[in-house]
């Protein structure tokens, strides 16, 4: 190397070095200053520590607990899409000697269009319940006109029978 290039590296070296001093005794008397105004803690650098220390378990533990609270979240949210959400609701009066809509038809289906439609049919000398799973919106079993209504009024999209 030329004696020109490294009396130049030489005086940058220089100035770099003398910077970092100025701004070290900058440093320090901001930090002492910091210290006695009683923005940092009196024991310095060791009770910073501590200070920073507190504050990554604060942060951890936080963590933690957001882990846990996702877990909650999602099982909550599967517990939600598997409990009823759609209801759909006919009356009716299936027999000329009674009066009133007394019978009728409920389906109660999840999410997915899993569910239950419950019928009961109502006359003057008794009633009868009468219960159909419900798969995907489908029934294994026929249904009535007033059943495959109850599903529709449910949202039940594909409410024929399988």
């Amino acid at each position: 190397m030329p004696a020109e290039l490294l009396g130049s590296v030489a005086l940058a070296a220089l100035v770099v070095a003398l910077l970092s001093i100025v701004l070290s005794i900058f440093l320090a008397f901001r930090l002492r200053r910091a210290s006695r105004q009683g923005r940092l803690p009196s024991s310095g650098v060791e009770q910073l520590d501590s200070l920073l220390n507190e504050e990554l378990r604060r942060v951890e533990a936080l963590a933690t607990e957001l882990a846990q609270q996702s877990a909650r979240l999602h099982f909550a949210e599967e517990q939600a899409r598997r409990s009823i959400q759609r209801v759909g609701v006919v009356r009716y009066n299936p027999f000329e000697d009674t009066g009133s809509n007394q019978s009728f038809a409920l389906a109660l289906l999840d999410s997915e269009a899993n569910g239950v439609v419950i019928s009961s049919l109502h006359s003057r000398q008794m009633t009868r319940l009468y219960l159909k799973q419900i798969a995907a919106g489908r029934s294994q079993t026929p249904l009535s006109e007033e059943e495959s209504e109850a599903l529709r009024r449910a949202g039940s999209t594909a409410h024929q029978q399988a």
